[in-house]
């Protein structure tokens, strides 16, 4: 049989040898066994059933859900048989004509593989005409679309066994997916009757990707667009939920110099297949798009996959990833990652059934479990769909951020125990949350009905806090203490190895976990803008010295020159022309052509005599994606419109307005603020404001407020600032 089968893989595809499990999968399917195979994206699945659909007798039924992979698989089987009729689509979109012939073909013994949608089954004439021609076997592709628990759960599929057993008698059944958990196999065999199938799984570890999760910041765009121009010339997709930030993306890519192009179901078919093309041919490196793109891409040298937010699941994120490096080279994954986008994505379930909402609650704690771990991010992808790493010979055990640059560990053998005995003592009915709020001696309707908090483990682990215990489930359940219940997802229980280590504990090291916090977020933004321990003190100084002379020469306080900020970023970015300079925090083009030239000429000369490397990446051109904003500020202000009700007319409070308006003008454009002034401060305290402003050394308003001793409202006082610098500086 073994030549057989190479020399049919020879002569069908060209192919002298097979990949992974191809050919155990292969062997099962001729042997007329039902046969389950999950192999991930790239492991070339459908080999696994066309080279037997066209060794054996009769018509394979393909069961496929996307009806562009469909046509690309036709396309693809009739380029490697002589006769057309070797591959069919049997779908809606045919015309009675069409229909025919497909039927004549399968009559003929032409056709070895037909396509179908599942709902194309359920047709009572395509299902008498199936019933009168032999079948060879029926091949569920993306098998995981049965089961709820799969990223991609279609209703039609539940139905197919039955189907099938009117199509025939002891049909064999091929059920193949690229993703699949524990729970979701499960599903696969029970729904399609086959629970004595073979199953054929391949590794899941893919040791050419690294990892990382970063933080999501308000700067996500800037830092997007760094690692893109540092990865210059490369592959890549980046994903993002909505299509709104698809094509604002893919326009601050495109400013910055990065060939990119958007892509999302919105846009119309002709569009969608020239931007893919596009990325294809590589005639542009990125295409930043919605989950809609990928489908059935097979471009190998994707070099990096970026999540702008985090996806609704593990499978998404294995699947989405797993486009980068299919050739074996370098492949990064990097996921931008913040609370509120899981509070975002909770908002959107609200609105489904109730069943609906627990599982994709349950699916998404998975994904903030994984983007919190501090443990190897392979190991826990890997735990998840059911597979083990092993650290010893598992290859890419370093490519991640968490290994490379591992977070501090503590001892937790006795907490360990404390979980435990708390998972035992509630009897094994609770999922994590509800362990953890008995830990910490908190009660919720389950932890009450249960009467756990009548235990005495209720409250034996409230000197530590929830985030600890959900981080110490999570590297628990990884190293097998823990395992979560199959048919009820996501109840815990212990394991053989669980019971021995209450019997006799042994060292646990826990590492912390990461916390994204808002106000983490906050100080990383703030660490980012002053760079941290890197910012250059000695050319901050000098900047700082010749800003007091340009003031002098210009007459003006050193504030309306360049504000603090904007200097902070110079000495971060050693802007040394006037692009980069109106690039500069709160220098537009304006300021930079009143005021810039003595500080490029003297940052240029810096640079060169300290042998400078010049982070030329870190200066990130926004679209001024605000701009319809500004100009509409501009516009009416010009008109002399009450400030009240440009803000109402934009749903904005004054204050915002205010801090608009700052933007505006501290970026060297001029507002004519006077007629609004006239109408909060009468001449003698404008005249008083003015001569402070004009001697200050600063512009901070709290300085302001604390020389007039609270006489003036902070709103007052911005909105002077902002006509002083307008009519001083601009």
């Amino acid at each position: 049989m073994k030549m057989d089968l190479n020399a049919a893989l020879k002569k069908y595809f060209g192919f002298t040898t097979f990949k992974g499990l191809q050919e155990d999968v292969v062997k099962s399917i001729m042997q007329n066994k039902d046969t389950f195979a999950i192999m991930p994206t790239g492991g070339g699945k459908s080999l696994c059933y066309q080279l037997p659909a066209m060794m054996k007798e009769g018509t394979a039924i393909v069961v496929s859900p996307l009806i562009a992979l469909m046509k690309n698989q036709v396309d693809a089987m009739r380029g490697v048989s002589e006769s057309t009729g070797v591959a069919h689509v049997l779908n809606s979109s045919l015309t009675k004509t069409e229909v025919k012939r497909v039927m004549d073909d399968i009559s003929c013994g032409v056709t070895k593989l037909l396509y179908v949608a599942p709902e194309s089954l359920t047709k009572e004439d395509y299902i008498e005409f199936l019933r009168t021609v032999p079948l060879s076997f029926v091949a569920v592709d993306e098998a995981h679309c049965i089961s709820e628990w799969g990223h991609d759960f279609r209703p039609e599929y539940r139905n197919l066994k039955s189907i099938i057993n009117r199509l025939g008698d002891n049909i064999p059944i091929i059920a193949l997916t690229a993703t699949a958990t524990p729970k979701v196999q499960e599903d696969i065999t029970k729904n399609l009757g086959m629970t004595d199938a073979q199953v054929f799984k391949a590794s899941f570890n893919r040791p050419n990707l690294y990892y990382e999760v970063r933080p999501k910041t308000k700067n996500v765009d800037a830092d997007i667009t760094r690692f893109v121009k540092q990865n210059q010339g490369k592959s890549g997709i980046i994903y993002c939920l909505s299509r709104k930030r698809v094509e604002e993306l893919a326009q601050i890519l495109q400013v910055n110099g990065v060939s990119a192009v958007p892509y999302h179901a919105g846009f119309d078919g002709k569009t969608r297949a020239k931007h893919q093309d596009m990325f294809l041919m590589e005639d542009v490196d990125v295409v930043v798009a919605t989950i809609a793109f990928g489908m059935g891409i097979d471009k190998p040298d994707v070099r990096f996959v970026i999540h702008h937010d985090i996806p609704k699941s593990i499978e998404s994120y294995y699947q989405e990833t797993g486009r980068a490096g299919r050739d074996g080279g370098e492949g990064h994954c990097l996921a931008f990652y913040s609370y509120k986008d899981v509070e975002k994505l909770e908002k959107f379930m609200s609105g489904k059934p109730v069943a609906e909402q627990e599982v994709g609650n349950a699916l998404l704690q998975e994904i903030v479990a994984y983007a919190e771990t501090s443990m190897s991010r392979r190991k826990f992808i890997l735990h998840y769909f059911g597979e083990e790493f092993d650290t010893e010979t598992g290859e890419g055990g370093d490519m991640d951020d968490n290994v490379r640059n591992p977070k501090p560990k503590e001892e937790a053998k006795d907490n360990v125990v404390i979980l435990l005995k708390g998972v035992q003592a509630t009897l094994e009915k609770f999922k994590s949350k509800e362990v953890v709020k008995t830990l910490v001696g908190k009660t919720n309707a389950l932890v009450t009905s249960h009467k756990a908090h009548e235990k005495d483990v209720f409250g034996s682990g409230s000197g530590k806090n929830e985030s600890y215990w959900m981080a110490l489930i999570r590297q628990v359940l990884v190293a097998g203490l823990l395992k979560k219940e199959i048919e009820q997802y996501g109840i815990l229980h212990i394991t053989d190895s669980g019971k021995e280590f209450l019997n006799a504990p042994t060292s646990f090291m826990m590492t912390h976990d990461h916390v994204y916090s808002q106000e983490n977020d906050d100080a990383i933004v703030a660490e980012q803008k002053s760079g941290g321990a890197a910012a250059d003190t000695k050319l901050l100084k000098l900047l700082k010295d010749l800003r007091k002379k340009e003031a002098v020469k210009h007459e003006v306080p050193p504030f309306v020159v360049f504000q603090d900020p904007s200097l902070d970023d110079m000495v971060l970015k050693y802007p040394i022309s006037l692009d980069e300079m109106a690039n500069v925090h709160g220098v537009g083009e304006g300021k930079a052509k009143k005021y810039g030239k003595p500080f490029i000429e003297f940052i240029s000369k810096y640079v060169e005599e300290n042998e400078i490397t010049r982070p030329d990446d870190l200066v990130v051109k926004s679209t001024g994606a605000n701009s319809g904003l500004k100009l509409y500020i501009i516009q009416n202000v010009d008109r002399k419109l009450p400030l009240d009700d440009i803000a109402s007319a934009k749903g904005l409070e004054l204050t915002d307005l205010i801090k608009e308006m700052e933007q505006i003008v501290f970026s060297g454009t001029k507002l004519n603020l006077q007629y609004w002034v006239d109408e909060i401060l009468d001449e003698d305290q404008q005249e008083e404001i003015h001569d402070y402003f004009l001697e200050a050394e600063t512009d901070s308003i709290s300085a302001a407020q604390e020389e007039f001793d609270g006489d003036y409202e902070e709103d007052e006082l911005r909105l002077y600032r902002l006509k002083f610098i307008s009519e001083v500086a601009n």
